[in-house]
């Protein structure tokens, strides 16, 4: 947690090195008379560098800012792309039709703009032939690299072999392309809506 900045009375120093409300230099001044200024402009006075010698204050208003930091906290947060990792497990000897569906759900989870673990399964003999499952991962790579690229090449891993693909856009982005397709198809609904009434009529 971040501790609060001292502001008007409770900064307890006798000079200050003030700054105006639009980041103007005033200079070192008493704490009284900083603090008169601050009344008069129906402002606060805030200490943003306590370490400083003398301390730097700031006039402002401090309940805005405290609101606009705690929107700006909030967007950042928003915008860190809380990358969800998804699995597909496949096996060395899938048949075409599964191998299509596995790779329809990988395409899925990229486009919303996830990671996703592709782990091979080896049973049994097929644990002697790592390549098969090399070969299948490398397929899958390239039939979606336009949507991801790998970020952490095949291994093996006990009975299994691992690969991560994550996709080239975040997911906050995937959001704002789905906003504005949502948004640039709502005029022409409303257009063929309104030639249908112009036409019922």
């Amino acid at each position: 947690m971040t501790a609060e900045p001292r502001i008007n009375d409770r900064i307890r120093v006798n000079e200050v090195r003030l700054v105006g409300p639009n980041g103007e230099q005033v200079g070192i001044v008493p704490v009284q008379d900083a603090l008169r200024l601050a009344q008069e402009s129906d402002l606060d006075l805030v200490e943003v560098a306590p370490t400083a010698r003398p301390p730097v204050a700031k006039l402002m208003d401090y309940g805005k800012f405290k609101y606009e930091s705690a929107v700006k906290a909030r967007e950042s947060r928003k915008n860190q792309s809380n990358t969800i990792i998804k699995e597909i497990k496949l096996r060395p000897k899938i048949d075409p039709h599964d191998y299509e569906t596995k790779k329809g759900h990988v395409v899925r989870f990229l486009k919303g703009g996830d990671k996703v673990k592709v782990t091979i399964m080896f049973r049994g003999r097929e644990q002697s032939r790592p390549e098969l499952g090399r070969r299948l991962l490398a397929r899958l790579a390239e039939d979606v690299q336009d949507l991801g690229a790998v970020e952490s090449q095949p291994k093996q891993d006990g009975r299994n072999m691992v690969m991560v693909i994550g996709p080239h856009k975040r997911r906050s982005e995937h959001k704002a392309e789905a906003r504005a397709a949502a948004e640039s198809a709502r005029p022409r609904r409303d257009e063929r809506e309104q030639e249908q009434a112009g036409q019922g009529g």
